[in-house]
């Protein structure tokens, strides 16, 4: 069948999904749709919508993983804090990327970060009954958005592209100082953006943090992939920027998704501060009868969510984290192809007429990653989207991730054969005769 494909297709599989606004559609939806297009118009796709490795699993993760399935740990329940040589390994890990120091104590097994994001919503909404409200500075991770939704908790939201330096400290201050903020969500480098928040802005959400007691939920899914510095050598600087050198009230979210290509065993973890772990909160104290909130992320939240995080992919995440610290695993070398796809697709972008939506990182032009953010002059987010998918194209709207931007999320981790980006070439170009400048 010739591109692009007729509407009727589009719209009847948004018919048969019952998707009524195409910007709004999940990942997984907007995945869903192409398939079914696939399916009756025999186009292969190009699927731009969705962060599935496009690496191999690290094998230091693999070997060591069925070397604890072999020794019977599938029988076994886990600790539910951890094993010890996971919580060993990841404060070392913390310590040799970060040059930060989180006791092993606090660094907890969560499956995948989404359960880790998923119970740390819930447990800061109970924290104190005045604080009824997570912040998300935008845009961010789709399912984190829908994660409160469901929850049912109090969210709000501002859009990082006009606050960014000095105008950030008085934004954030005008949510935090209304008292009702229970914690603050951003991931960094930033999904879908790639823009990474600095030392200085940092600080000032750090800083801020501490003054209204709020938490700061920071989303390292994408650790160290800022390949625009010398990160990844471990315990040497520069490291990895992290809210965790300016405020004792932080939860860090890192997966083995993305680093370590893990992603299908859903294994991450959230290391709380030394300070914040030991903290009493009478509101936990009287719902739970446990009031650490260590003991209470654990013992009440992913206690109820999954009784604990799976054993040997535990042993997975302990043995690339000890390979990473020891020098033997280079994981942002091996991820740094992520950027020369970037480079290729971002480029044939805009030979076609497109512009990247976040283009800037203050003064300096965004770093080539994981994602980037795309835009077409005369297009809003759902209209470009609807187009795209017309040319044989998937990716996700900027309005689902909480972007006031208009334009498209793309994902370059399943670009992983060279005549798919011949065809992204000539799709555009096609794209571009039929839409002119």
């Amino acid at each position: 069948m010739k591109l692009p494909l007729d509407n009727s297709l589009l719209a009847s599989a948004l018919e048969r999904m019952d998707i009524r606004d195409i910007a709004r559609a999940t990942i997984r939806q907007s995945g869903d749709i192409a398939r079914i297009l696939e399916r009756e118009s025999e186009v292969e796709f190009l699927h731009l919508e969705m962060g599935v490795p496009g690496l191999p699993p690290e094998q230091a993760g693999v070997e060591a993983e069925c070397a604890a399935l072999r020794a019977g740990v599938a029988s076994q329940y886990p600790n539910m804090f951890g094993i010890p040589q996971l919580k060993e390994q990841a404060s070392r890990f913390i310590r040799a990327f970060l040059n930060v120091e989180v006791a092993p104590e606090g660094c907890i097994p969560t499956v995948g970060s989404m359960q880790g994001s998923f119970t740390a919503f819930l447990m800061c909404s109970q924290l104190d009954p005045a604080r009824d409200t997570i912040l998300f500075i935008d845009p961010g991770f789709p399912v984190q958005r829908s994660q409160v939704r469901i929850l049912g908790i109090r969210s709000e939201s501002f859009d990082i592209y006009d606050y960014r330096a000095g105008k950030l400290g008085p934004k954030l201050e005008s949510y935090l100082s209304t008292g009702r903020i229970a914690a603050i969500v951003y991931s960094n480098p930033n999904n879908p953006a790639w823009v990474c928040l600095t030392e200085d802005e940092l600080r000032t959400i750090g800083e801020l943090a501490t003054r209204y007691d709020a938490i700061v939920i920071e989303d390292l899914a994408y650790l160290c992939m800022d390949f625009r510095k010398p990160l990844g050598r471990p315990f040497e600087a520069p490291y990895q920027a992290s809210v965790a050198r300016y405020t004792d009230n932080y939860i860090l979210m890192i997966s083995g998704s993305k680093i370590f290509s893990y992603a299908g065993q859903r294994i991450a973890v959230a290391a709380i501060s030394d300070k914040l772990r030991t903290r009493e909160y009478p509101a936990l104290r009287e719902r739970y009868n446990i009031g650490r909130l260590g003991d209470a992320y654990v013992l009440v939240y992913l206690y109820a969510a999954s009784s604990g995080t799976s054993h040997s992919a535990q042993h997975a995440l302990a043995a690339m984290f000890r390979a990473a610290a020891d020098g033997e695993l280079d994981f942002v070398g091996e991820a740094s192809e992520y950027a020369r796809r970037a480079k290729l697709t971002k480029e044939i972008f805009l030979h076609h007429g497109f512009h990247i939506v976040y283009d800037k990182d203050r003064e300096e032009k965004v770093s080539d990653g994981f994602f980037y953010t795309i835009g077409r002059k005369g297009f809003g987010s759902a209209e470009l989207l609807r187009e795209l998918m017309l040319y044989g194209i998937c990716a996700i709207s900027l309005t689902s991730t909480g972007s006031r931007q208009e334009g498209i999320r793309v994902c370059v981790s399943q670009m992983n054969r060279p005549e798919q980006f011949e065809l992204l070439d000539r799709r555009l170009a096609l794209f571009d005769e039929r839409h002119p400048r």
